[in-house]
């Protein structure tokens, strides 16, 4: 006999759909780590350089390019991305009742 595969639709927040509790941070926090990431690999930079162009001690750049988003803030990656010359805008607006609110990150 065989079993029968069952699949659920992501709500397109892969840590929503395991259930973590700080879902919607860790989405936000791996969205703008990983457009920090492609502006630097674009720029091919050694470690030491990216330390010095982030304001981090090298040991943090190594975290940062091996994805671990968690050990940042949201401000400290937004940080990263002006000190990389990305313009930032952030848009707020009441959510639509009836709606669960949500957080949306365009890059």
């Amino acid at each position: 006999m065989t079993e029968e595969t069952v699949f659920e639709e992501s709500s397109g927040n892969v840590f929503a759909d395991l259930g973590l509790e700080d879902a919607d941070e860790l989405f936000t926090r791996g969205k703008i780590g990983i457009q920090v990431l492609r502006l630097l690999k674009q720029r091919n930079l050694k470690q030491r350089e990216i330390s010095e162009l982030l304001g981090i001690p090298q040991p943090e750049v190594s975290h940062l390019m091996k994805g671990e988003f968690q050990r940042f803030s949201e401000g400290k990656l937004l940080l990263f991305l002006k000190r990389l010359d990305t313009e930032i805008t952030l848009h707020l607006r009441p959510r639509n009742a009836g709606k669960a609110a949500e957080t949306v990150v365009s890059l």
